[in-house]
């Protein structure tokens, strides 16, 4: 699918690489000062970068997602809750202007570990919170490098150890953690069972390296089952809740492990006596920036190092559907709700 960019003009100034200076800029973000909609709290302002501290990078932003967490974030419903007024956007990909951090240098690549309030034209944040990362990477798809693939790569080898032949099951795997699983499984050889509610989307699904695809309903349940035959999963993937989940849960062998790490459907997760008592089965959860702030570093680079490599050779991405600089972001959110969207939705102030 094609990527439009809606409207907009750069941002960014002109840089003297001599002496690592910014000679001219103009400097945007999208704040809000009370919980609510986001079309209704945020609001775009201007605003000055105050001179560098010691350990300090200014960045200039090329590409920020809008991932369900930003909007959970902002409508106060997020794990955390921010003090106000706060700056969105938990991610996005940028380029060093001025360091002054002896780890980065101008011209340097990076992604952010911590939230740093993204949607942005310009951001400050203290060096040891970036990751460098090889240039050639499609920007868009380093933007949505933090958050899906990282949840993705977890879900797979943080839980169990998989084998070849393994089969995972997941639900909303049209998402961008869904294609990062489907992709990231087929090429360790782990068999994936898809449940998701476009059936249309099979297809992509497949070409990315999906086992079976499924309508996630009653009776793809049972085509699930059927599809099984003597075998079970191993592990199952949530990001929806209800009855979604508890279909994921009977797919399970004994000692399998559930593991949610989202809640689209906005329904609990109601466990049954049997499965806990007569097939063991695990019930766990997974937040991705909660695995970052507890990790060795070394761990999280190696494995944003992995995932980089996969973005630069091609062989990991997920679907974009639209772009929009910041000025347009009430537009940005509108077409979060569309029936036609398909991918994720942007914010870039690059033409």
């Amino acid at each position: 699918m094609s990527v439009s960019l809606r409207g907009g003009v750069s941002l960014y100034g002109a840089i003297s690489p001599s002496k690592n200076l910014i000679t001219y800029m103009k400097s945007q973000r999208l704040v809000f000062k009370n919980h609510g909609k986001p079309a209704d709290v945020l609001h775009l302002e201007a605003f000055e970068i105050q001179p560098l501290k010691d350990g300090e990078c200014l960045l200039a932003v090329h590409a920020a997602p809008i991932n369900p967490a930003d909007l959970n974030f902002i409508e106060g419903t997020y794990g955390i809750k921010p003090a106000l007024p706060a700056q969105a956007g938990m991610e996005c990909v940028a380029t060093v202007l001025e360091s002054r951090s002896p780890r980065f240098f101008p011209g340097d690549e990076v992604i952010p570990i911590a939230r740093i309030g993204a949607w942005a034209s310009h951001i400050v944040t203290p060096g040891e919170n970036l990751i460098r990362i090889p240039s050639g990477i499609d920007p868009l798809q380093a933007a949505m490098l933090k958050v899906n693939p990282a949840t993705a790569w977890l879900l797979l080898h943080h839980f169990e150890t998989l084998h070849e032949g393994d089969w995972v099951a997941l639900n909303a795997s049209n998402s961008g953690v869904g294609q990062c699983v489907i992709q990231l499984a087929a090429a360790m050889g782990v068999r994936t069972l898809c449940f998701l509610r476009n059936a249309g989307l099979a297809t992509e699904l497949v070409s990315l390296g999906a086992d079976a695809v499924f309508f996630d309903s009653p009776e793809g349940y049972g085509q699930a089952r059927a599809t099984l035959g003597d075998e079970k999963a191993k592990l199952a993937f949530n990001a929806v809740g209800g009855d979604s989940a508890l279909r994921l849960m009977k797919l399970l062998g004994n000692g399998g492990t559930h593991i949610t790490y989202g809640a689209m459907a906005r329904k609990p997760l109601t466990i049954p006596n049997g499965p806990l008592i007569f097939a063991d089965i695990r019930f766990r959860g997974l937040w991705v920036s909660g695995w970052m702030e507890e990790s060795p570093r070394e761990e999280v680079d190696m494995i944003y190092a992995e995932l980089a490599a996969r973005l630069l050779a091609g062989s990991l991405k997920q679907t974009v559907d639209c772009v929009f600089p910041l000025g347009s972001y009430l537009e940005a959110l509108a077409r979060l709700d569309t029936v036609d969207r398909h991918g994720k939705i942007l914010f870039s102030q690059q033409p």
